[in-house]
């Protein structure tokens, strides 16, 4: 049994210089012990290994691919106590079959890829939430910050900092070791506890003002946010402890503004891009513009928001802007809006007397060529979009809603829903708001050859004037 003694947790030079030399003699990964400082890792022997034989550092040179060398040397920064060993694994198939790592499907590759991504994924997080506080010594200030690595990478990061933060005295803490600049020489130290890391300090209630005055709430992506910003990191950044509050203190503005404009006077015409209603629904369009609650708005010429009178008995929703709506900016415009305007006229429902939207306000596409083809959107971007449509109505206050498509009717129910089954009548919304469900018009437009587009066109147009007359008792 041979057992390797290696210096530190991130030690990948001492690591390679052992495997060269245990594979230039054949040694099998069954008899070989790693240990880091005094604790042993082994993932074959059943026993720890009593001698502690040395390896030589001159042992002959092995051939092994460049890209093999960099995925080892960020594997080896994990947290995984067995990740020397199957890297020591890895080599000496490696040397019998040096293709091997392109086989993706390589149950030990895939798991040596995941412990290198995992630690780059950590280095960045490391690089863009490190937060320093400033304090005093005998010296001058001194900037310090706490960090809580998931894996061994804090000496593989310490270069970054040097070269950003080079004429400040700092010091990295973390639950791993310490890291201290002096302006010309980096130290180490031993673990450090959060304890140790300072509080607030006067340029991090200047950062707070500032981070409050550009916060904008439809720019928030929570799922995004907590994807690439995990909650373990919030209690050391200062902006993050604002988000909750600045995201209810924009909640309860925009409902002081709804319920101000229900009494407020219509906007005459020509504000808004066109759209009529109270200053509350021009302003949440306006505000719409920025979202960037889910892709979508990467690819898309606009945002196309809803339009109508403020106070539409009816409302209808769409499931998203075709390519004419997301060029022209508004809703149904295009070849599906020329059908939807045949049967809302058949239907008895004058279009200048509802307000008309879609789920998704965003266009989405697939490019192919010159064209973009239209995509069905996800229910992740029908949730994000979503919290629109519920503004809209919230102002619009409409007696009825009239969910053309699958989309829409998920966005206005929270539910996937069949068309087929619930097509013809009322459902209840959460509210109370009788919700009619029918097809999109798009829909008409995709019908084979061999179906009858007259008989399907003719049942749509008994699903939208069945809805309105649902009213006529209530008037």
């Amino acid at each position: 049994m041979r057992v390797v003694r290696l210096d530190a947790e991130d030690d990948f030079d001492g690591w390679r210089i052992a495997a060269r030399s245990l594979a230039s003699e054949g040694v099998a990964p069954a008899d070989v012990v790693w240990q880091i400082g005094d604790r042993m890792v082994d993932l074959f022997a059943a026993e720890a290994a009593s001698n502690k034989g040395g390896l030589a550092a001159s042992a002959s040179p092995l051939r092994v691919s460049r890209q093999f060398i960099e995925l080892a040397r960020d594997a080896a920064l994990h947290s995984e106590p067995e990740r020397f060993s199957l890297l020591y694994v890895l080599l000496l198939r490696l040397l019998d079959q040096p293709e091997a790592l392109q086989d993706r499907a390589d149950p030990l590759i895939r798991r040596i890829e995941g412990f290198a991504r995992n630690v780059r994924r950590d280095s960045h997080k490391m690089h863009a939430f490190v937060r320093f506080r400033e304090l005093k010594d005998d010296v001058g200030p001194r900037f310090v910050a706490w960090f809580e690595p998931e894996h061994h990478i804090l000496r593989a990061n310490a270069g970054f900092f040097v070269d950003r933060f080079t004429n400040m005295r700092w010091s990295i803490l973390t639950p791993r070791g310490t890291l201290h600049w002096d302006g010309a020489v980096l130290a180490e130290g031993p673990p450090a506890t959060r304890a140790d890391a300072p509080g607030g300090d006067p340029v991090e209630d200047v950062w707070k003002a500032y981070y409050s005055a550009i916060f904008n709430p439809a720019r928030v992506m929570p799922q995004a946010m907590l994807k690439e910003m995990p909650r373990k990191y919030w209690k050391n950044m200062p902006e993050t402890a604002l988000v909750p509050q600045l995201i209810a203190g924009a909640r309860k503005r925009e409902l002081a503004m709804i319920e101000q404009a229900r009494t407020a006077p219509p906007v005459g015409a020509g504000q808004g891009k066109g759209r009529s209603g109270p200053e509350a629904l021009v302003l949440l369009a306006e505000e719409a513009t920025g979202c960037q609650r889910c892709p979508l708005w990467k690819p898309a010429t606009q945002t196309v928001f809803g339009e109508g009178p403020h106070d539409a008995e009816i409302m209808i929703v769409g499931e998203q802007p075709g390519d004419q709506e997301d060029l022209a900016g508004r809703a149904f415009v295009g070849p599906a809006g020329a059908v939807f305007d045949r049967a809302l006229t058949q239907a008895g429902i004058d279009r200048k007397r509802a307000y008309v939207t879609n789920a998704v306000k965003h266009f989405k596409f697939e490019q192919r060529g010159k064209r973009r083809i239209h995509a069905r959107p996800n229910t992740g971007e029908i949730e994000a979009c979503r919290w629109w449509v519920d503004q809209e109505r919230a102002i619009v206050r409409p007696r009825l809603v009239i969910a053309m498509g699958a989309t829409a009717a998920r966005s206005l129910t929270g539910r996937s829903v069949t068309i087929g089954k619930e097509r013809g009548r009322a459902v209840s919304l959460p509210d109370g708001t009788p919700c009619w469900i029918t097809v999109h018009p798009s829909y008409l437009l995709r019908l084979p050859a061999e179906a009858d587009s007259d008989a399907e066109f003719a049942r749509y147009v008994a699903d939208l004037r069945s809805a309105a007359q649902s009213l006529a008792p209530m008037a």
